[in-house]
């Protein structure tokens, strides 16, 4: 196997991140083949992907508040990719470039089962609010 080749904000298509989010992960968690991801990717701070020859195997998003607050969105690794180190090869680059656009936090989300990876990644827990709005 070729080694994976990571970019920032490169040109995505729908279908690219269809392949990618519908597989692998709970119903709730795909997107929709209709949905569009092009006015994700435009407002955007930065989003890291990793590609397995032409093939999108992963990806996160770093959205922000236009200043100095970032927010780590849809971290996605292909199964056949997972546990081989490129999720947190995909924060790490994120992190570099919110760091070099002048965040001075950054925010992730996340479910218990995860908090190994996101602790893994350098993230600290801290006391958060959420208003579910659906």
């Amino acid at each position: 196997m070729a080694p994976l080749t990571f970019e920032l904000s490169p040109p995505l298509t729908n279908a690219q991140m269809h392949a990618l989010f519908g597989v692998g992960f709970p119903s709730w968690q795909t997107s929709p083949d209709t949905s569009d991801w092009q006015p994700v990717l435009a407002n955007s701070l930065v989003y890291v992907t990793a590609f397995d020859g032409e093939r999108l195997v992963g990806f996160v998003n770093v959205a922000w508040d236009g200043r100095d607050h970032a927010f780590l969105l849809d971290t996605r690794v292909h199964p056949d990719h997972r546990h081989q180190g490129v999720g947190k090869q995909l924060v790490a680059r994120a992190v570099a470039a919110a760091k070099a656009a002048g965040c001075e936090v950054l925010h992730v989300d996340y479910t218990p089962d995860l908090d190994p990876f996101y602790v893994a990644c350098g993230f600290q827990h801290t006391l958060a609010g959420l208003i579910p709005l659906r």
